[in-house]
């Protein structure tokens, strides 16, 4: 793993490579921290105002909510926002030029305090285009109506014997001027990611590590015992291969002691194997690209003995 911080611009860059392959509410809350440590006010307040706005209802991330709320807070001040409208869906709206989404805009859009150029495109519309200018901390409102462009008729009018007009060409079949034709079929939006298997895995996994640590004290511990007791045996003039009554007792004891030595230390094993497959899940599920199908999000976790080892086995499907 990259040593980096949280407020170096290499950290940041490994974030954004996340945050364009899964746009989640914990990538954005840890990018807008990032930028908001390196006073990137404006792209700090764009990622914390969605994390705020997808923020998931678990306790393990409301502690954090707090933290996201006045860091936006502080960056939203440094910044002016707008408040962008486009007369048709699926529009394409720029800022300056650049792209910054498709109409409608989920939430505002941040600059730098000034003098901005809002333009909206569609194919099957006229483009339209306002300058706006916001103050620090300010919001401005932009309206753009855009209007259809106009199709050419296809077909002449021509009078009737009986006076009337027809269209030449009949059975031609066209846009009618004047009407907008269809609008694009908007892409219905990804379900949001489950949290609670990450959640779920991730507090497994450490359960399953302070199992461990517990299990591999206790194998230290009693092989410490062994060994005061097998130099209490040879202080004493005996041996246990072979032990004379008066030392079967100690040995009894100092095999008790060895058995019990290796127990931990299998327990230990399992426990930290268990734990790291776990870990390994909770990570894999949180980076897997999310899914619409009902499968997605459903996870096992089974032990599984065998004649020789020990261990867990994880089935998931997301």
């Amino acid at each position: 793993m990259s040593s980096a911080t949280a407020s170096d611009p290499y950290f940041e860059a490994e974030l954004e490579s996340a945050w364009e392959l899964n746009r989640t509410f914990d990538v954005a809350y840890n990018l807008g921290n990032t930028e908001y440590q390196l006073k990137k006010h404006r792209e700090a307040a764009r990622h914390l105002s969605f994390a705020l706005r997808n923020w998931p209802l678990m306790k393990a991330a409301a502690k954090l909510k707090a933290t996201a709320e006045q860091r936006f807070a502080e960056s939203r001040a440094q910044v002016g926002a707008l408040v962008v409208t486009a007369g048709a869906p699926g529009a394409e709206v720029l800022v300056d030029g650049n792209a910054v989404g498709k109409a409608p805009l989920e939430g505002e859009v941040f600059v730098d305090p000034g003098e901005h150029r809002v333009e909206a495109k569609h194919l099957d519309y006229e483009p339209a285009s306002q300058t706006v200018s916001v103050a620090k901390g300010g919001t401005a409102e932009v309206k753009l109506a855009i209007t259809p462009v106009k199709a050419e008729p296809r077909a002449s009018a021509r009078t009737t014997p009986d006076g009337g007009t027809s269209a030449a060409g009949a059975g031609i079949v066209g846009p009618v001027a004047g009407q907008p034709p269809a609008g694009p079929v908007e892409p219905q939006p990804l379900p949001k990611k489950n949290w609670v298997p990450v959640i779920a895995l991730g507090a497994a996994s450490a359960v399953g590590l302070g199992v461990g640590i517990g299990m591999t004290v206790a194998s230290n511990n009693a092989s410490a015992d062994g060994h005061a007791q097998a130099d209490a045996i040879l202080k004493a003039g005996g041996g246990c291969p072979d032990a004379p009554a008066a030392y079967s007792q100690a040995c009894s004891e100092l095999r008790s002691t060895a058995s019990q030595v290796d127990t931990f230390g299998r327990a230990a094993t399992v426990a930290y194997t268990a734990s790291g497959v776990l870990a390994i899940a909770a990570v894999t599920y949180a980076l897997w690209p999310r899914s619409g199908t009902k499968a997605a999000g459903k996870v096992r976790v089974l032990p599984e003995t065998q004649v020789g080892y020990r261990g867990i086995v994880v089935q998931g499907a997301w």
